[in-house]
């Protein structure tokens, strides 16, 4: 029996299989040829085990995350990159200021929240509710939970969606319940890995993290998933910000925790460029909601 596109509804391919070095569980990669859309089959949803504390400690599925270290220590980790990063795309992309309502969706350990409120000034907000939930709100970093979202609803002029896309198995609902938070004209922003170069190769791309990534999107399957949501894709080129992005990728990709004399010399303008050219970290859209 064939299992259709979670995005398309095409007909799909099996790709292969991926064993996990930490669960030892294997999973089934399948492909799209409609819309490029990649997947785990068989994904694992026992989210409470998945995202544990350990998860959040690096000592889980994704064995490159620094949670718990970014939380306590956030001027003292690559992370501070991405945020700065982050902000500058978004704030080209649309005005900010005191006034925005600003959700970071899947939010993890809030750090990007605390980041836009204390620089921008926005009032910002996460949603997560992984296990390091309880001690992003001792941080005094707002946080809401699922049984809040209903009340939000229509009420923010940003949503980010950090790395988390990847991570649902049905990402158009997840889409949907992002675009019922925005206002109409509001603004998505999200990062997730490009699929496009490692279309043919999909079981040596290591952003394929079995146990916890499990959708993986080209360019325009993205497009495609947020038209099919309710927003209007909008591919934008040389956005200000990518380069802090990218500098905190490659970084985190080699090991590198925390920022040091060695890395800060390094011609990061170009790097970024460079990086971007091969692996197409700036192509996904952003959305529009409509």
């Amino acid at each position: 029996m064939n299992t259709p596109c979670p995005i398309c509804a095409a007909d799909t391919i099996s790709v292969g299989e991926k064993l996990s070095r930490f669960s030892g569980r294997r999973y089934l990669l399948r492909q799209c040829g409609a819309c490029w859309f990649s997947f785990i089959e068989n994904p694992w949803t026992d989210y409470a085990h998945i995202y544990d504390d350990a998860y959040y400690a690096g000592r889980g599925g994704d064995p490159s995350v620094d949670y718990r270290f970014e939380l306590q220590h956030p001027e003292r980790t690559i992370r501070k990159y991405e945020w700065s990063g982050i902000l500058e795309i978004v704030s080209a992309l649309i005005p900010i200021g005191a006034q925005t309502r600003w959700m970071d969706f899947g939010c993890g350990n809030g750090g990007l929240v605390r980041y836009v409120g204390n620089v921008a000034g926005c009032d910002a907000v996460g949603f997560d509710e992984g296990a390091i939930a309880a001690d992003v709100r001792k941080a005094g970093i707002p946080l809401v939970d699922s049984s809040q979202l209903d009340a939000l609803a229509g009420s923010f002029d940003v949503i980010t969606a950090v790395e988390v896309i990847e991570h649902a198995p049905d990402p158009l609902s997840v889409l949907r319940q992002m675009r019922r938070l925005l206002k109409p004209g509001g603004l998505c922003f999200m990062t997730t890995g490009n699929a496009a170069p490692f279309r043919k190769r999909l079981r040596d791309w290591s952003y394929v993290v079995p146990d916890v990534h499990v959708s993986f999107f080209e360019p325009e399957t993205l497009a495609l998933a947020l038209t099919r949501s309710g927003f209007r894709p909008d591919f934008r080129d040389a956005v200000p910000g990518f380069d802090q992005v990218i500098r905190f990728k490659v970084l985190k990709g080699i090991g590198v925790r925390h920022p040091n004399v060695v890395e800060r010399a390094l011609p990061w303008t170009v790097l970024s460029r460079v990086v971007d050219g091969v692996f197409g970290v700036s192509r996904h859209p952003v959305g529009w909601a409509v």
